[in-house]
């Protein structure tokens, strides 16, 4: 009985942000989503990453997914200053089916999946890249970047809703629309 009353309270926090729109409200509000469903894990060996054939990409299902996420940001009339995105074709993919604005790369939000050693160099450029925007910012990465970044796991095609302060970043909110 104890060992569920302990995983309940452990749930309590991710279940109270469910949804939770109103942090995009907050101050210094920024949206990093995960790309949506793309079936597998990393990319096969020998992946380009100009040439989507060669990546793991977005099932119809995850298409499906990033267009209902972005109808859902768009019927509150959530609008952003900057669409950025990894390079990856699966997270491109996803921010240009949002359609939430022009969709700009963003190196530093590229996996570092298959290369760990470029961690902490690109979520130090990540940091600089919040810190010197104007505007609300919609981020679409990875789960590794989204790790690093904030010290917690997402789901495809989940949005945490975060805010810089001081270098370092606090998870406010979290958005998440089954495909």
């Amino acid at each position: 009985m104890r060992l569920l009353a302990f995983l309940v309270a452990l749930l309590l926090p991710a279940t109270a942000w469910a949804n939770d729109w109103d942090a995009l409200d907050r101050p210094g509000a920024i949206a990093i989503m995960r790309h949506a469903l793309a079936p597998g894990t990393g990319d096969p060996s020998g992946f380009t990453l100009g040439d989507c054939t060669t990546q793991r990409n977005l099932s119809a299902s995850g298409r499906e997914q990033a267009r209902r996420i972005g109808a859902a940001f768009r019927e509150r009339d959530i609008e952003f200053s900057q669409v950025l995105s990894s390079q990856w074709c699966r997270t491109r993919e996803t921010a240009e089916l949002l359609e939430l604005g022009a969709v700009r790369d963003a190196p530093s939000l590229n996996s570092f999946f298959q290369d760990y050693a470029s961690r902490d160099q690109q979520t130090r450029e990540t940091l600089d890249l919040i810190g010197s925007a104007n505007g609300r910012l919609m981020l679409v990465t990875h789960q590794v970047n989204i790790s690093a970044l904030t010290g917690r796991g997402t789901r495809s095609g989940e949005v945490l809703i975060i805010r810089e302060e001081d270098g370092q970043i606090d998870v406010i909110g979290s958005i998440l629309i089954d495909p």
